[in-house]
């Protein structure tokens, strides 16, 4: 085990100073990631942005926008280099927890047809697929890729 993973694993809110170190996992995580305007906005707009660290590592991420009784989750991240641990899910708890504190009744998220890995972790977490948003998300080329749209009643 990693001395990193030996350490207490602990939430605290995303903030500035931790924008490179998010943007860097972005990077080696997505062809398509998110830009420090994308972080910068979603944090200047109040949104539930939560960091889960190991020690000093920062582990994942995951970033989120209240409605009137649901959330939508925008972004959730696990580092690459701790992916297939279980912190998608530790991720995904938080979230569901936070939201249920805030009275949603519903969690909405978007993922890529093509992110098989995603879609298993959300359907066993309870996410039901109820639809598909065309071209949503940017891909290889100049093309664009479907989107499935995964909801869940809380």
């Amino acid at each position: 085990m990693s001395a990193v993973l030996q350490q207490e694993a602990r939430f605290e809110p995303l903030s500035g100073p931790w924008l490179d170190a998010v943007l860097a996992i972005e990077g080696r995580a997505y062809a398509h990631p998110w830009s420090r305007g994308n972080f910068i906005d979603s944090l200047n707009a109040g949104y539930e942005a939560q960091m889960l660290l190991g020690g000093n590592t920062l582990l994942g991420y995951y970033v989120a926008m209240k409605g009137v009784d649901e959330v939508h989750l925008l972004n959730i991240t696990v580092a690459p280099e701790y992916q297939r641990q279980g912190w998608g899910m530790v991720l995904l708890d938080a979230l569901t927890l936070w939201s249920r504190g805030q009275g949603a009744e519903w969690l909405w998220l978007e993922v890529r047809v093509s992110n098989t890995r995603a879609l298993a972790i959300y359907d066993a977490h309870g996410y039901r697929r109820v639809g598909e948003r065309k071209a949503y998300y940017p891909a290889a080329d100049g093309q664009r890729e479907d989107a499935v749209v995964m909801s869940l009643r809380l």
